[in-house]
């Protein structure tokens, strides 16, 4: 189908049909060879979510380079990190982090070119216009399944970031999975809204409605005031997104979508990335009349290890069932724990990772035992459903008692005055961890700590019940709209 529509940008209304994004993608592969890059080398992609970075990311996977996309909230230092460990020889990226790269370009002995998708300057290539002038017949490089394709650094909350290593092997069977789970096929049209510098973006909404033979929408972000638009305007099937993005639509539209706008051909809205608190899922649901699909999965997973089936028989408050991975529930000795039983959750199959790049430690004791380890903490239900308790890392030990934030942020979100919670332990020379929530009030709402944490009583054993409620204006969060509790941790230390 080489005249149908494969790409569209949210932004200014381009399109590229699959012959013309293939021709897009061989120029931009000709000129990356021309500047020396290889196969095996690493190309940094550091920009806002737009048709160029979906083209650089093919342009070098046909060459058999690794594309290493970078979190575009980064800052100098953060930069060179990831710049570095890469060993990226060279950036993709645009005029606007130039200021970032500008302070740490001396130290990044391995990058040899850079390349800005919306300008050329004296320090960089206009990526557009040198790949105009290159040839659309690009020579076949010779690629086996298991060579790497993508390195993504993880967010470094057990200390520094990792560079996991994703090979086109992972990448294509996690589509499939994907594909196959949720039934997309050439009539589905997908909208990327979470960035492109994470798995979600390009597998889910990219790579997905590729091996589906569908079409892709890229917008540059996440925006609750055009979001039903752009559902309208395309005609949008399906889109990614993570819990505060629904929450976010269900305040902005309390009444539902607007007036005008047709939404009629949308199936569902996939969620991630962290658990979606039940009452986030329920007033989206009821408010827009689209269900909402969670999964669970990791960039270690590719993407997606579990999907709730896309019908009625999916089970709220559970991310679903393996799509196509083994999943067994371990305790600390790496002994499967049965049905209803909370252990960490261990993966196993061919859209896990290759390893951590130039960690070989941290990759061995990962795969322990023959399976990847998580460090995420869930049980299974008889019929084989996940549910996600916690981040191994984020529970709170209380005097000896285990404790899952989430438990008590889904209590929190379920008072009517709640707009975001989050919740974390705290030093406390008594038992060790003590409970503490930070709350962000909806407009024009009021609640005080002691009614907050009177409405928790109601609802969980005391000991779980959080000893001190912060109120703030915002929460942190990450690029992807996930609250950040690390950082939160880190500023209740400060």
């Amino acid at each position: 189908m080489p005249h149908k529509t494969w790409l569209v940008s949210a932004a200014d209304d381009r399109q590229w049909s699959y012959a013309e994004f293939n021709a897009a993608v061989n120029r931009a592969a000709n000129l990356l060879l021309n500047l020396g890059v290889g196969k095996g080398d690493k190309v940094s992609l550091l920009m806002a979510n737009s048709p160029e970075y979906v083209i650089a990311y093919f342009a070098c996977w046909k060459i058999g380079a690794v594309a290493g996309p970078v979190n575009s909230h980064l800052k100098s230092e953060e930069l060179a990190f990831v710049l570095d460990n890469s060993e990226a020889v060279a950036l993709i990226t645009e005029q606007e982090f130039l200021k970032h790269l500008t302070p740490i370009r001396a130290e990044l002995t391995h990058l040899r070119h850079v390349l800005t998708t919306d300008a050329e300057t004296e320090s960089s290539i206009h990526f557009g216009i040198a790949a105009t002038s290159q040839s659309d017949n690009l020579a076949k490089v010779a690629l086996d399944p298991d060579d790497e394709a993508i390195i993504i650094y993880t967010s470094g909350t057990t200390g520094k970031p990792k560079g996991v290593l994703l090979t086109h092997r992972n990448i294509l069977a996690n589509a499939r999975q994907i594909t196959d789970w949720l039934g997309f096929n050439e009539t589905d049209r997908l909208l990327c809204v979470m960035p492109l510098f994470h798995v979600n973006g390009i597998i889910v909404t990219t790579v997905t409605p590729l091996y589906a033979a569908a079409s892709m929408v890229v917008a540059p972000k996440f925006s609750a005031s055009r979001h039903w638009q752009i559902i309208s305007d395309y005609h949008v099937t399906s889109f990614g997104s993570v819990a505060t993005m629904l929450a976010m639509l269900s305040h902005t539209y309390p009444d539902g979508v607007p007036q005008g706008l047709d939404i009629s051909q949308l199936r569902f809205a996939l969620c991630g990335s962290a658990p979606v608190p039940a009452e986030v899922m329920r007033q989206f649901e009821q408010r827009f009349n689209c269900l909402v699909i969670e999964g669970y999965g990791l960039s270690e997973s590719t993407c997606r290890a579990t999907f709730n089936p896309p019908n009625e028989n999916r089970r709220p408050g559970s991310c679903g069932l393996p799509i196509g991975c083994e999943l067994k529930i371990f305790d600390d000795n790496d002994q499967e724990l049965g049905t209803g039983q909370v252990g960490e959750i261990v993966l196993r199959g061919e859209n896990l990772l290759k390893g951590y790049f130039k960690n070989p430690e941290a990759t061995a004791k990962a795969f322990r035992s023959g399976w990847f380890h998580t460090g995420d903490v869930g049980y299974r239900d008889a019929d084989g459903f996940l549910f996600i308790v916690d981040r191994k890392s984020d529970m709170i030990i209380r005097g000896g008692e285990n404790i899952y934030p989430r438990e008590i942020d889904e209590v929190l979100y379920q008072h009517p005055a709640v707009q975001d919670a989050a919740t974390i332990g705290v030093a406390d020379k008594l038992y060790g961890e003590e409970v503490k929530a930070f709350v962000v009030l909806r407009e024009g709402a009021s609640a005080t700590e002691a009614e907050l944490i009177a409405f928790c009583r109601a609802h969980l054993a005391d000991f779980k019940c959080p000893k001190t409620i912060e109120f703030r204006s915002e929460i942190p969060k990450g690029p992807t709209g996930k609250l950040l509790k690390r950082e939160l941790a880190a500023m209740t230390k400060a």
